[in-house]
């Protein structure tokens, strides 16, 4: 993975200051492995990209999509933005704003499983199936 410019930390700085409602609530439920013991970063630089949410350990990217993704120019660079990350060893899953808003707990379970499918652990650090 290539790394960071100054301006690329700076604005992924400026990003974790300026964090949307959607992701403040996620972020309450990642932050500090409050997820199955996974530690996860948020804004994290991937140059030429930024990531909302990532797990180093697994190489788990978490996008969170608001309205703006959803016209034909973003879906394409979101899908080029994909296809850069999973070159890059990284699996990227993507939710809604209203998936945040509304399905919380089927969100988090998702990346549960998207956890224990990019990671095939040993017991010892066997991701849990359900959230505690």
């Amino acid at each position: 993975m290539p790394r960071p410019t100054p301006s690329q930390i700076a604005f992924a700085q400026h990003l974790r200051f300026q964090q949307t409602d959607c992701e403040r609530l996620l972020w309450t439920k990642l932050r500090d492995r409050r997820l199955a013991n996974l530690k996860f970063r948020r804004q994290f630089p991937c140059p030429p990209y930024i990531i909302d949410f990532y797990c180093p350990y697994l190489k788990l990217a978490i996008e969170i999509d608001g309205g703006q993704h959803y016209s034909p120019a973003a879906i394409k660079a979101d899908q080029n933005r994909t296809a850069y990350l999973n070159h890059q060893g990284i699996h990227l899953i993507r939710f809604s704003n209203l998936d945040v808003l509304h399905t919380l707990d089927a969100l988090l379970e998702e990346t549960l499983i998207a956890a224990r499918s990019v990671r095939h652990c040993s017991q010892k650090d066997a991701i849990p199936t359900t959230l505690a």
